[in-house]
């Protein structure tokens, strides 16, 4: 009788669902961490690649006003006016690779010089590039790049 007893005490604790849910928690929470980590890092991604392609709008209409000049020098308008719209956003202007130049697009109604900017950056993605350092990888930033070209006023 004892040992009827106890086979029946065991096929019962074996085809128990208890603690079934604390496996399935402990499954699913590296998934759901990982997720909300991508949404946060992609928000910032997202957000900084809008402001780098308002900042390159910026230079860009800068640059084709007829008493300023689309150049690529330290000192130029137009580098001066995306580095200041980038630093009033919160983003270090050092970070930014800004290129500004003269060029002439072709259309099929004819040939214009514009301005270009292109403004280029790296972006940290701080929590992907913890959990991947995790698992020994090296994500840790993306190259976000942006350009803007604007048809210049001067003639």
């Amino acid at each position: 009788m004892a040992a009827l007893t106890l086979a029946r005490r065991l096929r019962t604790r074996a085809g128990s669902e208890r603690g079934a849910e604390i496996i399935e928690f402990a499954l699913v929470t590296p998934i759901f961490a990982l997720l909300i980590a991508a949404m946060f890092d992609f928000g910032f991604l997202f957000r900084n690649w809008e402001l780098m392609s308002n900042a390159a709008r910026e230079g860009a209409r800068v640059g084709i006003l007829p008493s300023y000049a689309c150049d690529d020098s330290p000192t130029a308008d137009v580098r001066v006016r995306v580095e200041q719209y980038m630093e009033a956003s919160g983003v270090d202007a050092d970070s930014l690779d800004i290129v500004a130049s003269n060029a002439d697009v072709t259309t099929t109604a004819g040939t214009f010089n514009a301005c270009v900017v292109t403004v280029q950056m790296f972006q940290q993605l701080p929590n992907l590039g913890v959990i991947g350092g995790l698992f020994g990888s090296s994500f840790t930033s993306i190259s976000l790049k942006s350009r803007a070209v604007m048809r210049t006023e001067a003639q």
